[in-house]
């Protein structure tokens, strides 16, 4: 009995403790709206640097979307656009900016996809969509339009920057 008394005294202290808050020690808050805010419009414009740095130096004639996608149609390819529910076959190479390639179907051959459905990168879903099967293009994706603030836990890392280059196959 005793020792649950003094567990039970040892306990209240403790908690009690806890709540004091000497001023030598700095109390941390979570960052309110504005501050995410303003650091999420720092990190968008960052990664629009990076990429026309990128665009500059490869002397690329790119078209940025209203999303943020930035793409350069080779081949516009012939019939209708791709749309919703359509199922393709992909040749791609997927690369990091700095040119470290990630994914390629060189390696892992044609990749299958149905437009709006398959569980693909925002913005590889969006490019795809200005093209015609037998369409070719370059895309360039920024971190909320490829795998975000977490990578896609393999060979892309957190908050990085995607070059797709593209090649749609068919209409199965």
């Amino acid at each position: 009995m005793r020792i649950k008394l003094l567990i039970f005294i040892f306990l209240c202290g403790l908690a009690g403790s806890c709540r004091r808050n000497p001023e030598n020690r700095e109390v941390r808050t979570k960052p309110n709206a504005d501050e995410m805010t303003g650091l999420n419009s720092y990190l968008v414009q960052k990664d629009r640097e990076i990429i026309g740095n990128y665009i500059e130096r490869k002397h690329l004639g790119m078209t940025e979307s209203p999303t943020g996608l930035w793409y350069l149609i080779k081949n516009e390819g012939s019939g209708e656009y791709l749309k919703d529910n359509d199922r393709i076959k992909l040749n791609y190479r997927c690369e990091l900016i700095d040119g470290t390639l990630c994914y390629a179907s060189d390696d892992l051959g044609p990749r299958q996809v149905i437009i709006g459905k398959t569980d693909i990168e925002p913005g590889l879903n969006e490019g795809l969509r200005l093209l015609k099967p037998g369409g070719e293009a370059l895309f360039i994706l920024p971190p909320y339009l490829g795998h975000g603030l977490v990578g896609d836990g393999n060979k892309i890392p957190p908050r990085t920057i995607i070059v797709y280059h593209v090649a749609v196959l068919d209409e199965e």
